[in-house]
């Protein structure tokens, strides 16, 4: 028996450390593709020659100053929602929580769009204090409305909270649409046209979430087992939970002030993630923010190839993956049920 035990072990430590080593390759692989597709394709000569031996010409110009920042921005905001996404199903214990589907992302993008009509802030830095405050009111609202326990309930809180918030978006727009002309782009969730400087300001708060998650990946471990269960384990479940939902609002503020509200990463990613090396978190939450830009880049490049002269932007290639990947979802879950 305890050779089993040890052979069932150091098969799932094989597992695990395949998938990881599987996410690189397709994390490296997914950014190559990021800087090298566009509506000129160049060749990897070309990206290699603009990152290490920049001398001013075509290409290099346009790896360096366009899409080199998208991509970088693609890479955070991706590792954002996939660890939100993961963080919120951790700690709702509900297989279909993820920020973007439950307005949590469009509560950010409300307070956004306030500060910037009333309060004239364009500076990310400063949105994102906006965003997080939006964010956090996304988060109340849902959980008042819907509770954490019934998946249904929740999605469909979310579904309303979300709807109130577009429609808050749209009738700004329609009153003031001078100065919101310029967010149309940014609220449909988009990579185009932003700057490191950009990225640079929200960094701070995305590393400070980033930090909070890592610390809590065991005691989130203790919390699946159940609230006694956890506190014999000497973890704090409300403390838990309060602390990580921090996190998602952080994650989700830095991602929606710098591209927009965008869905279905957090939520996809997760799932897949759990498929493959179990439930984890220690191993849940770095893997979803290894794969999080992996989807999100893809749907990235994707969006330029099907574009043809222009590009479909991301927020929309992410909702029609994501909307298909949600019926797969709600699928097994109705067949786990019976």
């Amino acid at each position: 028996m305890v050779l089993l035990g040890e052979r069932v072990t150091s098969r799932r430590w094989g597992v695990r450390a395949t998938v990881l080593v599987a996410a690189l390759v397709a994390l490296v692989a997914v950014v190559v593709l990021s800087i090298a597709f566009g509506s000129n394709r160049l060749p990897v000569g070309s990206v290699w020659h603009a990152l290490f031996s920049y001398s001013g010409t075509f290409e290099d110009v346009v790896i360096r100053d366009d899409r080199l920042p998208r991509t970088l921005l693609g890479l955070a905001v991706g590792v954002g929602l996939g660890l939100a996404g993961a963080l919120l199903q951790a700690i709702t214990r509900n297989p279909v929580a993820d920020p973007g589907l439950l307005g949590i992302n469009h509560g950010a993008a409300v307070a956004i769009v306030l500060g910037g009509a009333v309060f004239s802030v364009t500076s990310p830095e400063q949105l994102v204090w906006f965003a997080f405050l939006g964010a956090l009111a996304g988060t109340v609202l849902v959980t008042v409305i819907g509770g954490s326990v019934s998946p249904l309930r929740l999605v469909l809180a979310g579904v309303a909270v979300q709807a109130v918030f577009v429609g808050i978006n749209q009738g700004m727009q329609m009153i003031n649409t001078h100065s919101l002309d310029q967010m149309r782009y940014w609220l449909v969730g988009s990579l185009v046209n932003r700057n490191l400087g950009s990225l640079a300001g929200l960094l701070p708060f995305f590393l400070a979430a980033l930090v909070i998650a890592g610390v809590l990946a065991r005691p989130l471990n203790a919390v699946a087992l159940g609230d006694d269960s956890a506190r014999g384990l000497g973890a704090n479940p409300v403390l838990t939970r309060a602390v990580g939902m921090i996190a998602v609002g952080l994650l989700s503020a830095t991602a929606t002030a710098a591209c927009g509200p965008i869905a279905f990463v957090g939520l996809m990613i997760p799932h897949v993630v759990r498929a493959l090396v179990g439930q984890d978190e220690r191993w849940v939450l770095p893997l979803s923010a290894l794969l999080g830009p992996v989807l999100l880049l893809g749907c990235d490049v994707l969006g330029r190839l099907l574009g043809g002269n222009g590009e479909i932007q991301v927020g929309l290639m992410t909702d029609v993956v994501g909307g298909v990947a949600f019926v797969i979802v709600a699928r097994r879950l109705k067949a786990v049920r019976r």
